[in-house]
């Protein structure tokens, strides 16, 4: 089999400044175990390491085997490994009343008496919602930098992709609306028989909000600071999805730290006399081995083997450790 030319260990090294990152790619592929071993590895490193869940649907407590939901904890026995899944609902409930008070703001400085009730229900029926307080819940964890190192298991890649897309999808919202609240003002103020200036706090808001997405984007887009893994199995169909998405983020300047490989089966410790069955999906991983190395040639990170039992706890952990970073 080829050999790696920049490893796992060896990407960290050149990279030192690192500080956030993500795993990502097609669903069951493996990006929590990964992240998992990642923010293990981190921790025994001497670095204060928070591994995060920005999937809606979370599974590090049940890959942990403890109970991370909206906390941060210490886990599997290491002082600096903490992990957490973000609980979107205080968010989301967050954002409702904020919603509230800007369209209220928004309804009595243009004199209109509606209430806002159904402007908000319209607001937060937004399929996004979710995923824009989910944005939210990573852009406070990132900004309150209480940890040496982060690393973010996400959702499945489509999902990720609009999730670290924000940053410059609100960038360009927010400029919209900027420019259309300074319209708005100078008709009123030409409109208005009052010289006196009053205060705009939903303009204070957008301005505020542009310079949070300003400082998310300038940490998602900084190749010293951030890396996005991609995971996939050597089978076509996660080959493809990350081979159209690694592309996306390369647009939109997130920087790609590399491709992990898992689920790969240990041929020395296969016989010949192996069932029918084995044999053939060994063949089927060669040649999307060599497919892999074709794509992805020197962004492959590291191989990792298809284990006899599932990634589970901290030995399975700590065994993975050893094959993430060998």
């Amino acid at each position: 089999m080829k050999q790696i030319t920049v490893s796992m260990v060896k990407f960290m090294k050149e990279h030192p400044e690192l500080k956030y990152i993500f795993f990502g790619g097609k669903g069951g592929v493996g990006k929590t175990v990964m992240a998992g071993a990642a923010a293990l590895w981190a921790a025994k490193q001497g670095k204060k390491t928070l591994l995060a869940s920005t999937n809606p649907v979370h599974s590090l407590s049940n890959l942990l085997e403890k109970d991370v939901f909206g906390k941060a904890a210490v886990v599997c026995d290491e002082e600096k490994c903490y992990a957490f899944e973000i609980d979107t609902r205080e968010t989301i409930e967050r954002s409702k009343r904020e919603i509230r008070e800007k369209i209220n703001w928004f309804l009595k400085f243009a004199d209109i008496t509606t209430k806002a009730d159904e402007f908000i229900e319209s607001a937060t029926m937004n399929p996004a919602f979710e995923e824009s307080a989910m944005f939210e819940n990573m852009m406070d964890i990132m900004f309150k930098d209480e940890y040496d190192f982060y690393v973010f298991d996400t959702a499945p890649t489509a999902n990720a992709r609009r999730l670290l897309g924000m940053s410059k999808v609100y960038s360009l919202w927010v400029e919209k609306m900027l420019k259309s609240r300074e319209e708005a003002k100078s008709l009123r103020e030409m409109l208005s028989f009052s010289k006196k200036e009053e205060k705009d706090p939903l303009l204070e808001y957008l301005l505020n909000f542009k310079d949070r997405m300003a400082h998310a984007k300038k940490l998602l887009t900084n190749a010293s600071l951030t890396a996005f893994f991609f995971v996939t199995l050597p089978e076509s169909l996660p080959i493809a999805v990350i081979t159209r998405f690694i592309n996306w983020f390369h647009e939109f300047g997130i920087p790609v730290g590399g491709v992990i490989v898992n689920g790969v089966i240990q041929k020395e410790q296969v016989g010949k006399d192996a069932a029918e069955f084995v044999l053939n999906r060994i063949q089927m991983q060669e040649e999307h081995m060599e497919e892999i190395w074709r794509i992805f040639g020197d962004q492959v990170r590291a191989i990792v083997p298809l284990f006899e039992t599932e990634v589970k706890g901290a030995k399975m952990l700590n065994r993975l450790v050893e094959y993430l970073f060998a």
